[in-house]
Protein backbone atom coordinates (compact mmCIF):
# COMPACT_ATOMS: atom_id res chain seq x y z
CA UNK A 1 0.00 0.00 0.00
CA UNK A 2 0.83 3.53 -0.67
CA UNK A 3 0.24 6.52 1.45
CA UNK A 4 0.63 10.06 0.79
CA UNK A 5 -0.53 12.68 3.18
CA UNK A 6 -0.48 16.33 2.80
CA UNK A 7 2.66 15.73 -0.25
CA UNK A 8 4.27 18.91 -1.61
CA UNK A 9 6.97 19.49 -3.54
CA UNK A 10 9.07 22.87 -4.73
CA UNK A 11 11.77 23.77 -6.34
CA UNK A 12 12.54 27.38 -5.68
CA UNK A 13 9.54 29.73 -6.43
CA UNK A 14 7.45 27.04 -7.91
CA UNK A 15 5.59 24.24 -6.39
CA UNK A 16 5.47 20.70 -8.36
CA UNK A 17 3.36 19.21 -6.45
CA UNK A 18 0.92 21.00 -3.61
CA UNK A 19 -0.84 19.19 -0.54
CA UNK A 20 -1.33 15.31 -2.11
CA UNK A 21 -3.11 13.29 0.07
CA UNK A 22 -4.24 9.53 -1.24
CA UNK A 23 -3.88 5.86 -0.47
CA UNK A 24 -3.09 3.28 -3.47
CA UNK A 25 -4.45 0.22 -1.93
CA UNK A 26 -3.87 -3.44 -2.95
CA UNK A 27 -5.56 -5.47 -4.98
CA UNK A 28 -6.79 -3.17 -7.48
CA UNK A 29 -4.83 -1.24 -11.00
CA UNK A 30 -4.41 2.18 -10.29
CA UNK A 31 -3.90 4.32 -13.11
CA UNK A 32 -2.23 8.06 -12.37
CA UNK A 33 -3.01 10.53 -14.95
CA UNK A 34 -2.34 14.54 -15.34
CA UNK A 35 -1.56 16.70 -17.98
CA UNK A 36 1.99 17.06 -18.81
CA UNK A 37 3.71 19.16 -15.68
CA UNK A 38 0.80 17.61 -13.57
CA UNK A 39 3.27 16.31 -11.05
CA UNK A 40 3.19 12.92 -11.86
CA UNK A 41 6.81 12.34 -12.24
CA UNK A 42 7.48 14.13 -8.93
CA UNK A 43 5.12 12.14 -7.16
CA UNK A 44 6.38 9.40 -8.48
CA UNK A 45 10.35 10.00 -7.53
CA UNK A 46 8.89 11.02 -3.85
CA UNK A 47 7.57 7.58 -3.36
CA UNK A 48 10.81 6.20 -4.26
CA UNK A 49 12.82 8.08 -2.43
CA UNK A 50 14.73 10.07 -5.03
CA UNK A 51 13.18 13.25 -3.88
CA UNK A 52 12.45 14.44 -0.49
CA UNK A 53 9.15 16.20 -0.04
CA UNK A 54 9.29 19.73 1.17
CA UNK A 55 6.28 18.98 3.23
CA UNK A 56 3.82 16.04 4.04
CA UNK A 57 5.20 12.43 3.77
CA UNK A 58 4.89 9.51 1.88
CA UNK A 59 4.94 5.94 2.88
CA UNK A 60 4.88 2.28 1.24
CA UNK A 61 3.75 -0.95 3.26
CA UNK A 62 4.22 1.86 6.32
CA UNK A 63 7.82 2.82 5.78
CA UNK A 64 9.29 5.55 3.83
CA UNK A 65 11.51 3.22 0.80
CA UNK A 66 14.83 4.39 2.42
CA UNK A 67 13.49 2.90 5.65
CA UNK A 68 13.31 -1.03 4.06
CA UNK A 69 15.97 -3.44 4.89
CA UNK A 70 15.41 -5.06 1.43
CA UNK A 71 13.70 -2.37 -0.79
CA UNK A 72 13.63 -4.09 -3.64
CA UNK A 73 11.71 -7.10 -1.97
CA UNK A 74 8.82 -4.28 -1.03
CA UNK A 75 8.71 -2.02 -4.27
CA UNK A 76 9.39 -2.27 -8.21
CA UNK A 77 9.90 0.51 -10.03
CA UNK A 78 10.67 1.25 -13.62
CA UNK A 79 10.69 5.42 -14.13
CA UNK A 80 13.16 5.07 -16.75
CA UNK A 81 13.39 1.91 -19.01
CA UNK A 82 16.39 2.82 -20.40
CA UNK A 83 18.71 3.31 -17.16
CA UNK A 84 20.93 0.71 -17.83
CA UNK A 85 24.67 -0.25 -18.58
CA UNK A 86 24.16 -0.39 -23.00
CA UNK A 87 27.53 -2.65 -22.74
CA UNK A 88 25.79 -5.25 -20.40
CA UNK A 89 23.30 -7.79 -22.11
CA UNK A 90 19.98 -8.09 -20.28
CA UNK A 91 21.01 -11.18 -17.95
CA UNK A 92 23.59 -9.19 -16.81
CA UNK A 93 21.70 -6.23 -16.03
CA UNK A 94 19.42 -8.43 -14.33
CA UNK A 95 22.25 -10.81 -12.54
CA UNK A 96 23.84 -7.31 -11.50
CA UNK A 97 20.96 -6.22 -9.54
CA UNK A 98 20.15 -9.42 -7.74
CA UNK A 99 23.66 -10.18 -6.72
CA UNK A 100 24.11 -6.86 -4.91
CA UNK A 101 20.54 -7.28 -3.60
CA UNK A 102 20.17 -10.63 -2.12
CA UNK A 103 18.23 -12.27 -4.92
CA UNK A 104 18.91 -15.58 -6.23
CA UNK A 105 20.12 -16.21 -9.84
CA UNK A 106 17.03 -18.78 -10.25
CA UNK A 107 14.89 -15.33 -10.10
CA UNK A 108 16.66 -13.35 -13.03
CA UNK A 109 15.89 -16.72 -15.64
CA UNK A 110 12.18 -16.56 -13.70
CA UNK A 111 11.80 -12.87 -14.59
CA UNK A 112 13.40 -12.83 -18.15
CA UNK A 113 10.69 -15.36 -19.14
CA UNK A 114 7.85 -13.15 -17.36
CA UNK A 115 9.11 -10.78 -19.44
CA UNK A 116 9.49 -12.45 -23.06
CA UNK A 117 13.58 -11.83 -23.28
CA UNK A 118 14.36 -15.24 -23.66
CA UNK A 119 15.63 -15.55 -27.00
CA UNK A 120 17.46 -11.89 -26.53
CA UNK A 121 18.87 -12.37 -23.15
CA UNK A 122 22.34 -12.56 -24.20
CA UNK A 123 22.84 -9.75 -25.67
CA UNK A 124 23.67 -6.46 -25.22
CA UNK A 125 20.87 -4.24 -23.99
CA UNK A 126 22.45 -1.02 -26.24
CA UNK A 127 21.05 -2.08 -29.34
CA UNK A 128 17.47 -3.37 -27.78
CA UNK A 129 14.70 -1.57 -29.27
CA UNK A 130 12.73 0.89 -27.26
CA UNK A 131 9.72 -2.21 -26.69
CA UNK A 132 12.69 -4.41 -25.87
CA UNK A 133 14.02 -1.81 -23.76
CA UNK A 134 10.50 -1.48 -21.69
CA UNK A 135 10.59 -5.55 -21.22
CA UNK A 136 13.85 -5.08 -19.81
CA UNK A 137 12.90 -2.00 -17.08
CA UNK A 138 9.73 -3.96 -16.44
CA UNK A 139 11.75 -6.99 -15.40
CA UNK A 140 13.95 -5.23 -13.38
CA UNK A 141 10.50 -3.51 -11.30
CA UNK A 142 9.44 -7.15 -10.90
CA UNK A 143 13.28 -9.17 -9.94
CA UNK A 144 12.51 -8.72 -6.65
CA UNK A 145 9.16 -10.22 -6.21
CA UNK A 146 8.10 -7.12 -4.53
CA UNK A 147 4.61 -5.85 -3.24
CA UNK A 148 4.30 -3.03 -4.84
CA UNK A 149 5.18 -2.12 -8.45
CA UNK A 150 5.15 1.38 -9.66
CA UNK A 151 5.21 1.96 -14.03
CA UNK A 152 5.53 4.32 -15.33
CA UNK A 153 4.24 4.88 -18.92
CA UNK A 154 5.12 0.83 -19.39
CA UNK A 155 3.44 0.23 -22.90
CA UNK A 156 5.55 2.78 -24.61
CA UNK A 157 7.06 1.66 -27.17
CA UNK A 158 5.36 -2.14 -27.39
CA UNK A 159 3.39 -3.72 -30.07
CA UNK A 160 -0.31 -4.65 -29.99
CA UNK A 161 1.01 -8.47 -28.12
CA UNK A 162 3.12 -6.48 -25.98
CA UNK A 163 0.66 -4.27 -24.92
CA UNK A 164 -1.89 -7.01 -24.50
CA UNK A 165 0.82 -8.65 -22.51
CA UNK A 166 1.43 -5.85 -20.37
CA UNK A 167 -2.87 -5.47 -19.75
CA UNK A 168 -2.42 -8.75 -18.09
CA UNK A 169 0.74 -8.83 -16.52
CA UNK A 170 -0.62 -5.47 -14.57
CA UNK A 171 -4.52 -7.20 -13.53
CA UNK A 172 -2.51 -10.97 -12.75
CA UNK A 173 -0.37 -8.76 -10.17
CA UNK A 174 -3.26 -6.64 -8.74
CA UNK A 175 -5.04 -10.19 -8.62
CA UNK A 176 -2.00 -11.72 -6.26
CA UNK A 177 -2.71 -8.91 -4.09
CA UNK A 178 -0.12 -6.68 -4.68
CA UNK A 179 -0.79 -2.60 -4.85
CA UNK A 180 0.04 -1.84 -8.68
CA UNK A 181 0.69 1.71 -9.73
CA UNK A 182 0.79 3.03 -13.29
CA UNK A 183 0.86 5.80 -14.97
CA UNK A 184 0.39 6.63 -18.35
CA UNK A 185 -1.14 8.88 -20.97
CA UNK A 186 -2.64 6.33 -23.00
CA UNK A 187 -6.51 6.71 -21.82
CA UNK A 188 -7.64 3.85 -23.49
CA UNK A 189 -5.25 1.81 -22.15
CA UNK A 190 -6.14 3.06 -18.78
CA UNK A 191 -9.85 2.16 -19.68
CA UNK A 192 -9.17 -1.08 -20.29
CA UNK A 193 -6.64 -1.85 -17.43
CA UNK A 194 -7.29 0.50 -14.66
CA UNK A 195 -10.09 -0.08 -11.83
CA UNK A 196 -8.99 3.02 -9.60
CA UNK A 197 -7.84 6.54 -11.01
CA UNK A 198 -5.67 9.42 -9.10
CA UNK A 199 -6.10 11.87 -11.55
CA UNK A 200 -3.19 15.25 -10.57
CA UNK A 201 -3.52 18.89 -12.52
CA UNK A 202 -0.94 21.31 -11.59
CA UNK A 203 0.36 19.63 -8.55
CA UNK A 204 -3.24 18.77 -6.94
CA UNK A 205 -5.88 16.18 -6.63
CA UNK A 206 -7.99 16.49 -9.15
CA UNK A 207 -10.05 13.21 -8.62
CA UNK A 208 -9.32 9.60 -6.47
CA UNK A 209 -12.11 7.38 -7.64
CA UNK A 210 -13.07 4.59 -9.64
CA UNK A 211 -12.71 5.05 -13.66
CA UNK A 212 -16.64 4.55 -13.82
CA UNK A 213 -17.48 7.05 -11.26
CA UNK A 214 -14.38 9.39 -13.38
CA UNK A 215 -16.38 8.93 -16.28
CA UNK A 216 -19.80 9.67 -14.70
CA UNK A 217 -18.63 13.00 -13.86
CA UNK A 218 -17.74 14.47 -17.08
CA UNK A 219 -20.03 16.70 -18.78
CA UNK A 220 -20.24 15.29 -21.89
CA UNK A 221 -22.33 12.53 -21.07
CA UNK A 222 -25.37 12.61 -23.97
CA UNK A 223 -27.91 9.92 -25.84
CA UNK A 224 -27.72 9.17 -29.20
CA UNK A 225 -31.21 9.78 -30.71
CA UNK A 226 -32.65 8.34 -34.55
CA UNK A 227 -35.63 9.16 -36.09
CA UNK A 228 -37.93 10.00 -39.29
CA UNK A 229 -38.56 13.40 -37.77
CA UNK A 230 -35.29 14.72 -36.64
CA UNK A 231 -36.01 18.70 -36.83
CA UNK A 232 -39.07 18.35 -35.25
CA UNK A 233 -37.43 16.42 -32.59
CA UNK A 234 -34.68 18.65 -32.38
CA UNK A 235 -37.30 21.40 -31.95
CA UNK A 236 -38.96 19.56 -29.11
CA UNK A 237 -36.05 18.85 -27.46
CA UNK A 238 -34.89 22.72 -27.17
CA UNK A 239 -34.60 23.83 -24.04
CA UNK A 240 -32.61 25.63 -20.75
CA UNK A 241 -29.25 23.73 -20.12
CA UNK A 242 -29.95 21.14 -23.15
CA UNK A 243 -27.92 20.49 -26.39
CA UNK A 244 -28.86 18.91 -29.46
CA UNK A 245 -26.63 18.51 -32.13
CA UNK A 246 -26.93 16.67 -35.63
CA UNK A 247 -25.43 13.32 -35.41
CA UNK A 248 -25.63 11.63 -38.87
CA UNK A 249 -28.69 11.62 -41.22
CA UNK A 250 -31.73 11.43 -39.05
CA UNK A 251 -29.38 11.40 -35.93
CA UNK A 252 -29.17 13.68 -33.05
CA UNK A 253 -26.86 13.71 -30.04
CA UNK A 254 -29.09 15.02 -26.80
CA UNK A 255 -26.98 16.60 -23.88
CA UNK A 256 -28.64 17.67 -20.74
CA UNK A 257 -32.06 15.24 -21.06
CA UNK A 258 -31.89 11.83 -19.78
CA UNK A 259 -32.93 8.70 -22.29
CA UNK A 260 -36.41 8.30 -20.97
CA UNK A 261 -37.15 12.06 -20.83
CA UNK A 262 -36.51 12.35 -24.54
CA UNK A 263 -38.62 8.70 -25.23
CA UNK A 264 -41.48 10.81 -23.51
CA UNK A 265 -41.06 13.79 -25.33
CA UNK A 266 -40.69 12.15 -28.71
CA UNK A 267 -43.78 10.22 -27.71
CA UNK A 268 -45.98 13.74 -26.67
CA UNK A 269 -45.28 14.19 -30.24
CA UNK A 270 -45.86 11.54 -32.12
CA UNK A 271 -42.37 11.10 -33.21
CA UNK A 272 -41.31 7.31 -33.61
CA UNK A 273 -37.65 6.77 -32.62
CA UNK A 274 -35.39 3.94 -34.20
CA UNK A 275 -32.55 4.55 -31.59
CA UNK A 276 -32.21 5.99 -27.93
CA UNK A 277 -28.64 5.21 -26.61
CA UNK A 278 -27.35 6.66 -23.94
CA UNK A 279 -23.41 7.01 -24.18
CA UNK A 280 -21.41 7.72 -21.48
CA UNK A 281 -18.10 9.68 -21.89
CA UNK A 282 -15.08 7.71 -22.57
CA UNK A 283 -12.26 7.82 -20.29
CA UNK A 284 -10.11 9.97 -22.61
CA UNK A 285 -13.47 12.54 -22.73
CA UNK A 286 -14.04 12.85 -18.78
CA UNK A 287 -9.98 13.18 -18.82
CA UNK A 288 -10.19 16.00 -21.28
CA UNK A 289 -13.27 17.93 -18.99
CA UNK A 290 -12.25 17.45 -15.98
CA UNK A 291 -8.69 18.73 -16.50
CA UNK A 292 -9.34 21.24 -18.74
CA UNK A 293 -8.15 23.89 -16.34
CA UNK A 294 -5.25 21.96 -15.03
CA UNK A 295 -3.56 21.89 -18.96
CA UNK A 296 0.08 23.64 -18.22
CA UNK A 297 0.79 24.04 -22.03
CA UNK A 298 -1.89 24.45 -24.02
CA UNK A 299 -2.06 23.89 -27.90
CA UNK A 300 -3.89 26.46 -29.86
CA UNK A 301 -6.82 25.38 -31.73
CA UNK A 302 -4.96 26.48 -35.13
CA UNK A 303 -1.90 28.22 -35.92
CA UNK A 304 -2.29 31.69 -36.19
CA UNK A 305 -2.62 33.51 -39.96
CA UNK A 306 0.87 34.31 -41.34
CA UNK A 307 2.77 32.14 -39.15
CA UNK A 308 5.29 30.76 -41.99
CA UNK A 309 4.94 27.60 -41.60
CA UNK A 310 3.12 26.82 -45.01
CA UNK A 311 5.63 25.11 -47.14
CA UNK A 312 8.26 24.25 -44.23
CA UNK A 313 10.00 21.41 -43.98
CA UNK A 314 8.65 19.35 -41.28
Amino acid sequence: MIEAHGLTKRYGDKTAVMDLTFVVRPGVVTGFLGPNGSGKSTTMRMILGLDAPTAGRVVVNGKHYAAHRAPLHEVGAMLEARSIHTGRSAFNHLLALAVTTGIPRSRVDEVIDIVGLRKVAGKRAGGFSLGMGQRLGIASALLGDPATVVLDEPVNGLDPEGVLWIRGLLKDLAAEGRTVLVSSHLMSEMALTAEHLIVIGRGRLIADTSVGEFTRRAARNSVLVRCDGAERLRAALTGPDVAVTAAGRGALEVTGLSSDRIGRIAADHEIALTELTPRQASLEEAFMELTRDAVEYQTPDRLPAGSGTEGRAA
